[in-house]
C-alpha cells in the first residue's frame, strides 16, 4: 500500500489563496471609499472671505472627504492598467456594493431606539443621519467616474499600446474627476450650498483632486510597477 493510500481521509482541505495583489488593492479600494463617504459629510474652508463681482472666490470650500477620495482613483488607475477594464469594474461594482450596504446599516441604526441612557441620538443623525445622501451621492459620482476613468484609460492603452503611461493616467483622471466631483457636489450638497459658492465648491474639488494625483504620479507609477512585477498572470508564456 503506498503511503499517499496510508494518508488519513480526513484530513481538513482549504482552498488555495490566488496569488497576485489583486486582492489587497481591492481592499484597500473599498476602504478608502468608506473611509471618504463618511468623512465628507463635513465641509471645510480655507482662508478668509472674498468676493470678486459677486463671486466668492475665498474662502477655498471642500469636504472631509477630499483628504483620501483621490487615492481611490490612484487605486483605480492601478485596478484599469493591471487587470483592465473588467477587473477594474469588478472592484467599482464591489465598493459599490459596499457603501450601499454601510448606508443602509446607518440608516438602520439611526431610526432604531436609542437606550435610556444614551443621549447621543442627535449627534448621531447631524453625522451619519447624513450619510445616507452622501452615499447616494458619492455612489453615482463614484460609479459614472471610476468607470469613465477605467475605460479612458484602457482605450488610451489599447490604441497605444507603446504610449506614455502618464498620459493614460492623466487622460483618464480629467474626465473620470470632472464626472465624479461635479455629480457628487450637486446632489450630495445642492440646495445646502447654492449659486458661487457651489461652483466654488466643484471647481476646488476637481483642481485639487487632478493636483493631487498629478503631484502623487510618480508613487502610482512605482506602485503599477511594482503590482506588475509581482503579477504571476503577466509573466506567463
Amino acid at each position: 500500500m503506498t503511503k499517499a493510500e496510508n494518508a488519513p481521509q480526513d484530513r481538513a482541505h482549504f482552498a488555495q489563496r490566488g496569488r497576485g495583489n489583486y486582492d489587497l488593492i481591492v481592499a484597500l479600494f473599498c476602504s478608502f471609499l468608506l473611509i471618504s463617504n463618511v468623512s465628507a459629510v463635513k465641509l471645510i474652508a480655507f482662508g478668509p472671505g472674498v468676493d470678486v463681482m459677486g463671486f466668492p472666490l475665498l474662502p477655498l470650500i471642500t469636504d472631509g472627504g477630499a483628504l483620501l477620495f483621490p487615492l481611490t482613483y490612484i487605486f483605480g488607475d492601478v485596478l484599469a492598467e493591471v487587470y483592465g477594464f473588467r477587473g477594474a469594474r469588478r472592484a467599482i461594482i464591489i465598493g459599490f456594493a459596499v457603501s450601499v450596504l454601510a448606508s443602509l446599516t446607518f440608516l438602520l441604526v439611526g431610526i432604531a431606539p436609542p437606550a435610556a441612557d444614551w443621549h447621543n441620538q442627535e449627534a448621531f443623525d447631524a453625522i451619519l443621519g447624513f450619510v445616507p445622501r452622501i452615499v447616494f451621492a458619492s455612489l453615482l459620482g463614484y460609479f459614472a467616474g471610476q468607470l469613465l476613468n477605467a475605460f479612458v484609460l484602457v482605450r488610451l492603452k489599447e490604441r497605444a499600446p507603446d504610449g506614455s503611461l502618464w498620459s493614460r493616467l492623466l487622460g483618464s483622471t480629467l474626465v473620470g474627476e470632472a464626472a465624479d466631483t461635479t455629480i457628487f457636489c450637486i446632489i450630495a450638497f445642492g440646495g445646502i450650498v447654492t449659486g458661487g459658492t457651489l461652483v466654488n465648491y466643484i471647481l476646488v474639488g476637481y483642481i485639487y483632486k487632478v493636483l493631487v494625483e498629478v503631484l502623487l504620479m510618480p508613487v502610482t507609477y512605482r506602485v503599477i510597477a511594482l503590482v506588475k512585477k509581482h503579477e504571476p498572470s503577466l509573466h506567463q508564456p
